[in-house]
């Protein structure tokens, strides 16, 4: 009897505690195990340089820069999705993301050395780290996709999801704590240490996994394919209709962010005039964002434990995609006739929650039925330009907004309207994973 249909007799103590959270079988557990791991110190490395991102460009720079400099990564991304394309056509897997990691060790290096000889460094950090989240995170979920069948993936990525969601708070509160006693510079060095262990969990899980399966350790060895990451996307209808999901979600949700601050904002200055001094607007901003965040980090937590699993296994990943577009509808809908900071607040939570959690395994699952080279180059594509993207077309609709008084009530609408058609999109994704289900040739006709 093979690993992946061995009962749950034979199960470790790892196994049946990761089975309280999916349906992990029998010689799984200690892949999805590494993999959770793996995620999970990704993501705390992050969240550690992200406060120095901002401290550093905020403190140098100043906000306007940062803005233009939020632009500038969509365009940066147009050279580099090319050129990881390049290079992943003449590697395999392992070596792709060794050599991807191992570059972003040495950038955090040679930032902390810059920074400790005084170089002025604020718009190439923001400019990095912008870079770095989005193809750190989508190679990883390549790796994943690569390493699991479609059957495994929605099983146990909701598992994996759990790393991803924990290593968030964990590493937006351990800087916190360190960010005083460390300074920005420090901080670079830990997190090129924890991107030093991302790796050494990556080559364990690749060693696992190609002993269990020849067929599998031979693929595994090859360069990852010669196609390019944009002509991917553009030439296969099932890649291209995910692209404009992640565009269209991404400008609902930014254009969404903007909506909370601006109402945050209206009513911090309310209340500080009112105050009489008592308190200032930045406190009141502050205080709202720590609570909300809080809420947000929690719930999508719970969700990702204790929902994601079940959601994939009776609904499907198809399915699983609306839930997030149904949830902004409903709020964006209700926020056109009660734009009310306390509704505004809950429709955000719920809103941001399925989206750190249901939203982004189901992405992320997409991709199991797909080619290897459409797991790592068009994937990367997807992940950052076209996510960028729909956060550069919803800054476009602040601009033009805020110059013709749209107002809140105005951008609740026009939100609304977009994750109508964000809704048209998953459904023709549906429908396409309905018609074309995976076999090996349909997988190849889908996005070869």
């Amino acid at each position: 009897m093979s690993a992946s249909t061995a009962g749950p007799s034979r199960q470790s103590i790892l196994e049946r505690a990761l089975s309280v959270f999916a349906p992990v079988q029998s010689g799984e557990g200690l892949t999805a195990f590494l993999l959770m791991l793996n995620v999970f110190i990704l993501l705390t490395a992050y969240y550690i340089i992200k406060p120095v991102r901002e401290a550093l460009i905020l403190g140098g720079a100043g906000a306007e820069i940062k803005s233009y400099a939020g632009a500038g990564q969509a365009l940066l991304l147009i050279l580099i999705v090319p050129a990881y394309s390049a290079i992943a056509t003449r590697l395999n897997r392992v070596h792709l993301i060794n050599g991807v990691t191992a570059f972003f060790i040495s950038n955090l290096l040679l930032f902390y050395f810059l920074g400790r000889l005084g170089a002025s460094i604020g718009v190439e950090f923001f400019l990095w780290v912008g870079l770095f989240n989005l193809m750190i995170v989508a190679q990883f979920w390549s790796f994943a996709n690569d390493i699991y069948t479609q059957e495994q993936g929605k099983r146990l990525f909701a598992v994996i999801g759990i790393g991803s969601a924990v290593g968030a708070i964990f590493g937006a509160q351990i800087a916190g704590w360190m960010f005083k006693p460390l300074g920005p510079y420090l901080m670079m060095v830990v997190a090129a240490g924890l991107l030093a262990l991302c790796m050494l969990l990556t080559n364990w899980a690749h060693l696992r996994e190609k002993r269990k399966d020849r067929t599998r350790n031979t693929i595994a060895q090859q360069p990852i394919g010669d196609s390019d990451g944009f002509k991917l996307v553009f030439k296969h209808r099932y890649l291209l209709l995910i692209a404009v999901l992640v565009l269209l979600s991404n400008f609902a949700k930014t254009t969404g962010e903007f909506i909370l601050g601006k109402t945050v904002t209206q009513h911090a200055v309310a209340a500080a005039a009112s105050s009489g001094g008592a308190f200032t607007a930045e406190a009141y901003i502050g205080e709202f964002y720590a609570d909300f965040y809080f809420w947000v980090n929690l719930v999508s937590a719970g969700i990702q434990m204790f929902a994601v699993s079940r959601i994939m296994k009776y609904m499907g990943i198809g399915a699983a995609l609306f839930f997030l577009p149904v949830i902004a509808l409903a709020s964006y809908t209700m926020l056109a006739f009660v734009p009310l900071l306390s509704f505004i607040r809950v429709a955000k939570i719920a809103e941001n929650s399925a989206d750190y959690s249901i939203q982004n395994t189901a992405r992320n699952a997409l991709f199991l039925r797909t080619s290897r080279q459409a797991k790592y180059k068009a994937k990367l594509a997807i992940d950052s330009f076209f996510a960028r993207a729909g956060d550069g077309f919803s800054a476009l609709l602040v601009f033009i907004g805020t110059r013709v008084a749209l107002g809140i009530r105005g951008f609740a609408i026009v939100d609304a309207l977009s994750v109508v058609i964000w809704l048209m999109v998953a459904a023709a994704i549906l429908r396409l994973r309905k018609r074309e289900k995976a076999g090996p040739q349909e997988e190849t006709r889908m996005a070869a």
